[in-house]
């Protein structure tokens, strides 16, 4: 999924897009973020033994305080966005092992309320604004949508990973096979078919994540889980110093780059 491109202002209006490009190296990005959010929320709940729900709560405040920062912002900023992006994962990870292990929702019963949870957003957010953005978010309407529907794709991607790899019998490194042969073909799809960008992208941002929870549970779980035992905590540490390298590398590159023009959504 290579372009889903777009100019930094709306079309028709002279607002400042809020949200980065849509690029190979967007979702490059998002793969380490959620991945670190699996991590990094482990790290804490489990490594550090601070359990599921105190977690959640520092998360949670965590996510509130980048949310503030990125929402008071004017324009789009690399750090600030892709810090609330991290946030999201974190929390959505330590959040869903709450239900399904603390609350003993289970899995599947997680990742069903979840998925109606994602679609329940979308829906209202287009009987809302009319339209589901993905890259021209210009208004505050649109931008506390476009969180809200992050946030509970990213819970959901931890219950559907946990599902897939454990319930299933597939493995992590199954399970991530899966994820990434059905982003694939959520990129065909862009590719080869009419189906509205909209909807492509949030099916391929929800798959990112349970993608970036088996990578992660395959590098930090134990061998007879099936993982590589690394280190959690230094494994978030790894992928965290490739993500700033990643948003470095994409912020330079776009300051050469002149505006494309905009791609309508509806």
């Amino acid at each position: 999924m290579t372009a889903f491109e777009r100019s930094d202002r709306h079309r028709g209006g002279g607002l400042v897009s809020k949200v980065p490009h849509v690029t190979l190296a967007f979702w490059a990005i998002k793969i380490l973020a959620t991945t670190l959010g699996e991590t990094g929320g482990d790290a804490v709940s489990m490594t550090l033994k601070v359990g599921y729900a105190v977690s959640t709560l520092i998360f949670m405040v965590i996510f509130l305080i980048t949310l503030a920062a990125q929402v008071s912002t004017k324009r789009y900023h690399p750090f600030v966005y892709w810090a609330v992006v991290v946030a999201t994962t974190t929390v959505g990870t330590t959040m869903s092992d709450f239900f399904d292990r603390t609350l003993a929702f289970g899995y599947v019963k997680s990742s069903i309320i979840l998925f109606c949870g994602v679609l329940a957003v979308l829906f209202l957010w287009h009987r809302v604004t009319g339209s589901i953005e993905f890259e021209n978010i210009t208004t505050k309407k649109n931008e506390i949508f476009y969180w809200l529907t992050i946030l509970v794709s990213n819970t959901l991607g931890t219950a559907l990973g946990d599902f897939l790899a454990t319930t299933t019998g597939l493995g992590f490194e199954g399970g991530a096979l899966v994820f990434a042969g059905l982003i694939a073909l959520v990129a065909a799809a862009y590719l080869f078919t009419k189906i509205s960008p909209s909807v492509l992208f949030w099916a391929a941002y929800i798959l990112t994540r349970p993608l970036g929870a088996t990578l992660g549970d395959t590098l930090t779980k134990s061998h007879e889980e099936g993982g590589l035992e690394l280190s959690r905590i230094t494994a978030s540490l790894v992928i965290a110093v490739l993500i700033i390298i990643g948003i470095i590398l994409t912020s330079r590159k776009r300051k050469h780059l002149p505006d494309a023009s905009a791609r309508e959504i509806s």
